[in-house]
C-alpha cells in the first residue's frame, strides 16, 4: 500500500510540482506553529480565542489555511498562550536540508 509519504515523494519529483510545494512550505509552517503551540497547551480554539479576543472561526480559518494571518494577529496569538512570536530569516541552504 502506497503511503503519504512515499506518494509525495513521488509527486516531489515533478519539478513544477516541487516548486509549487516548497513555496507553500512557508504557510503550512506557520499553520503548523500555531496548531502545535496551542494543542501543547492542551488549548481548544475556542479557548484560545476567548485570551485573544480573536473570533473562533477566525482562528479556525487560520489553522484550515483559508485565511493568511498579518503579523500583529500572530502576536496576539502568542501573547494569548504566553509565547512570544519569533520570525528569522535563514540563508535557502539551511532550508534545503532540514
Amino acid at each position: 500500500m502506497l503511503t503519504l509519504k512515499d506518494m509525495l515523494d513521488e509527486q516531489l519529483q515533478d519539478e513544477e510540482f516541487k516548486k509549487e510545494y516548497e513555496a507553500l512550505q512557508p504557510e503550512l509552517d506557520i499553520i503548523r506553529a500555531i496548531i502545535e503551540a496551542r494543542t501543547s497547551q492542551n488549548l481548544t480554539q475556542k479557548q484560545l480565542a476567548e485570551r485573544t479576543g480573536i473570533n473562533q472561526a477566525d482562528i479556525s480559518k487560520l489553522e484550515n489555511g483559508t485565511r493568511n494571518p498579518t503579523v500583529n494577529l500572530l502576536k496576539r496569538l502568542a501573547d494569548g498562550m504566553g509565547m512570544a512570536l519569533k520570525i528569522e530569516f535563514v540563508p535557502k541552504q539551511k532550508l534545503q536540508s532540514d
